[in-house]
C-alpha cells in the first residue's frame, strides 16, 4: 500500500499530477462515501482548471460507493457547508486548494450536519482506505442529481438571513472576488438584495473566475495583492471594500480611506455585533492576538472562549460552547446561525448593517480599537530548527512573563504587551504575533527583538 501524501493536518492539498489527480479524487470520493457509508454526499469545486474534473472523479467514486451525489457545481466551501446541512447530507467535499499556488488542488472534507472530521476517527480512516483503496462490494451505483440552483437559492436565504435588509441605506460597497469562486455566488446575492429593494452598489473587480488567475493567485493576506481593492475603494469613494480567497471562506476588509483593516479588529467587531443581538453569549477566539476582543466581549457581557488555531478545533469549540460566533485573524469567521462552519459572505452583510443602523464608516469603528491595542499582524520567520528558534526566545523573555501559555504554540503575557510564536504545521516557518496596550512604537522594536533571537529569514508569505 502507498501511502497518499495529500492528506494534511485538517485538508486534502496536492501538487497537481505529483501527489493529486483524477484517479486519487476518485479514490478519496469513494472512501468518504463508503466510511461514513453515505446515502447522500454533497460535491462542489472552486475555479481552478483542474477542479471540475477533479470533482467528476470523486462524484464517480462516491457512486461506485453507493451513494447519491448531489452536485451543487462551481460553488464556495461554504456554500458546501449548508448544502449538507439544508439537504441532510451524510457528508460533503468541496474540491478547492483555496489559496494556494496555481499548480496545487485539493479537498475539504465534511460529514453530516457539516461536522469537521475527527481526526482519529474519520480523516485518517479516509486516507487509509483511499491508499488501500480496499473497497466494499455495492449492490447498487448511487446516481448523480445537480442541485446547483436550488442549493444555491437556499444558501443565499441563509446568508440574508443575517441582515435587515430594510434598514440597509444607500452604500457603495467593493467586491474582489479575485477571479476565483466568488463572483456567480456574490452575483446571486447581490440579486436578491436588488430585488428586496436593498439601496446598495457593488463596484465588481477582478470578477469574474478564471483558471488562470491573470491577476494573482486570490490571497488579500499579502500586502501586494492589497492594493487591488484599496485603489478602488479611495478611486470611487467607496463606503469600504470586501476581498476575498479563492473559495471565500475567508474575507478581508478595507475602509473608506482603502486602509486594510486586520482581521482581529474585525473579529472583535463582529463579536460585538452579536451579542448586542444576544446578551451572555459566548464568543470563541483564537490565541495568537487576544486583548481587544477579549476586551470587547467582556465589556459587553459576553463570554470569551478561547481555541486553538484552525478550522477542525475552532468548529469543536463552537459546537462544545453553543458559541454565536468565533472568529480567528486569519480571517475565518465562524456563526452558530451557519451550521457552525465558517464564511465570507456573511461577514460581508453584518458590516452592511451595521454601517446602515449606526451611520458610523468602518474606519470610525475600528479607530479606537487600533489605538488601545496595537497589533503588529502575523510575521513569519523561515529558520532551520523552529523548536529551538522558539525555545531560544522563551529563555529569553521567561522570567518578565507574567504568565506563559502552550495551549496554541506558546504565549508570553507582560504588563502591557504579549506575544505568541507558534510553528508551521507544514514548513519550517515561525510565526510570530504581537500585541500592546497602546503605543505602537513598541511594536517594531519587539518585533525586532524577538526576530534578533529567531534568526533566519524575514517575509510575509513563503509560499
Amino acid at each position: 500500500m502507498t501511502e497518499l501524501t495529500c492528506f494534511k493536518t485538517y485538508d486534502v492539498r496536492g501538487k497537481i499530477g505529483v501527489n493529486i489527480d483524477d484517479g486519487i479524487a476518485y479514490r478519496i470520493g469513494r472512501s468518504v462515501a463508503q466510511h461514513f457509508s453515505a446515502k447522500s454526499v454533497v460535491i462542489g469545486f472552486d475555479a481552478r482548471e483542474t477542479s471540475p474534473t477533479f470533482a467528476a472523479a470523486a462524484s464517480q467514486g462516491a457512486r461506485h460507493a453507493g451513494a447519491d451525489v448531489i452536485n451543487i457545481g462551481m460553488a464556495g466551501t461554504e456554500e458546501m457547508y449548508w448544502a449538507v446541512t439544508e439537504f441532510d447530507a451524510c457528508a460533503g467535499i468541496e474540491v478547492t486548494a483555496s489559496h494556494n499556488p496555481i499548480n496545487y488542488n485539493g479537498m475539504k472534507i465534511v460529514k453530516s450536519k457539516s461536522q469537521p472530521l475527527d481526526d482519529v476517527s474519520d480523516f485518517q480512516m479516509i486516507k487509509a482506505l483511499a491508499s488501500s483503496q480496499k473497497w466494499s462490494h455495492v449492490a447498487e451505483e448511487g446516481r448523480e442529481r445537480d442541485h446547483s440552483v436550488k442549493a444555491r437559492q437556499a444558501y443565499v436565504d441563509r446568508i440574508l438571513s443575517f441582515a435587515d435588509v430594510r434598514a440597509l441605506r444607500p452604500l457603495k460597497i467593493v467586491i474582489n472576488s479575485g477571479n476565483g469562486a466568488a463572483g456567480p455566488t456574490f452575483d446571486a446575492i447581490a440579486e436578491r438584495l436588488l430585488a428586496l429593494g436593498a439601496p446598495l452598489e457593488f463596484i465588481r473587480v477582478h470578477h469574474t473566475p478564471d483558471a488562470t488567475f491573470p491577476n494573482g493567485i486570490p490571497n488579500p493576506l499579502l500586502e501586494e495583492n492589497r492594493s487591488a481593492t484599496a485603489d478602488v475603494v479611495k478611486s470611487a469613494t467607496a463606503d469600504f471594500g470586501v476581498a476575498f480567497d479563492g473559495d471565500f471562506d475567508r474575507c478581508f476588509f478595507f475602509d473608506e480611506g482603502g486602509q486594510f483593516v486586520p482581521s482581529e479588529y474585525v473579529v472583535g467587531l463582529l463579536a460585538s455585533i452579536f451579542l448586542e443581538k444576544e446578551a451572555g453569549a459566548k464568543i470563541v477566539h483564537d490565541l495568537r492576538v487576544i486583548w481587544n476582543t477579549q476586551d470587547i466581549v467582556t465589556r459587553k457581557g459576553g463570554k470569551p472562549v478561547q481555541s486553538k488555531t484552525g478550522h477542525a478545533f475552532f468548529k469543536q469549540a463552537m459546537r462544545f460552547n453553543q458559541a454565536i460566533y468565533g472568529g480567528e485573524i486569519s480571517a475565518h469567521h465562524y456563526f452558530r446561525d451557519f451550521a457552525y462552519c465558517d464564511s465570507g459572505m456573511i461577514p460581508l452583510v453584518l458590516v452592511a448593517d451595521l454601517i446602515s443602523r449606526s451611520g458610523r464608516s468602518l474606519g470610525d469603528w475600528i479607530k479606537d480599537r487600533l489605538e488601545a491595542f496595537p497589533s503588529s499582524g502575523e510575521v513569519n520567520f523561515k529558520v532551520e530548527n523552529a523548536s529551538k528558534a522558539i525555545d531560544n526566545v522563551v529563555s529569553a523573555y521567561r522570567a518578565g512573563a507574567v504568565s506563559i501559555d502552550d495551549t496554541d504554540g506558546v504565549s508570553l503575557s507582560f504588563k502591557n504587551w504579549r506575544f505568541n510564536l507558534r510553528c508551521s504545521n507544514t514548513e519550517p516557518l515561525v510565526r510570530l504575533n504581537i500585541e500592546t496596550k497602546g503605543g505602537t512604537d513598541k511594536l517594531e522594536t519587539k518585533v525586532a527583538s524577538i526576530a534578533a533571537i529567531l534568526g533566519g529569514a524575514r517575509g510575509s508569505d513563503f509560499r
